[in-house]
């Protein structure tokens, strides 16, 4: 597995009510079928809620939350983007990697992900990770795309990333 690299730069925090607008412009530019404003209203002050910034400019979130399965419970990465100009720096990985952290810490035993089948960058950053596609949705998306489920076993992940000596 790579290590993310360390954007000295690059600071990833939990989102504010501040923080939205960008988040909002950054998904637009992104996905053909952004949340809307509200969508990510409701994520504020959840801890799996991350921005990444720069000079205290949003460039980048993840939205993710954990949600209770008979003991065993399971993360979801929501949504993911970095803006254009930021893009192929591993801050998208450093996103990732920080919200498995956090969808960890909050109890998840698997963490899952849908992903456009077409969406070559995401599915290769998602298995680079160690998430394997666990079946195809049809037509998840309004343009009659197909999804990919991905899913990560939280332990495997966090075994891999332990050093060894």
């Amino acid at each position: 597995m790579a290590v993310p690299p360390t954007a000295t730069d690059v600071t990833i925090r939990g989102a504010e009510e501040s923080d939205l607008g960008s988040v909002v412009r950054i998904e637009r530019d992104t996905f053909d079928q952004p949340w809307p404003y509200t969508a990510f209203e409701r994520f504020v002050g959840e801890p799996g809620f991350l921005v990444a910034t720069r000079d205290g400019a949003v460039i980048g979130y993840v939205v993710g939350d954990v949600t209770p399965n008979f003991g065993n419970d399971i993360g979801h990465v929501k949504d993911l983007a970095v803006a254009e100009s930021a893009r192929r720096r591993g801050i998208g990985r450093s996103l990732l990697h920080q919200s498995l952290v956090t969808l960890t810490v909050g109890g998840a035993d698997v963490v899952k992900l849908e992903v456009r089948e077409g969406n070559t960058a995401a599915r290769t950053l998602y298995r680079d990770t160690g998430f394997d596609v666990a079946r195809r949705v049809p037509r998840y998306y309004r343009d009659g795309e197909d999804a990919l489920v991905m899913v990560l076993d939280v332990a495997a992940w966090q075994d891999e990333r332990e050093p060894r000596y």
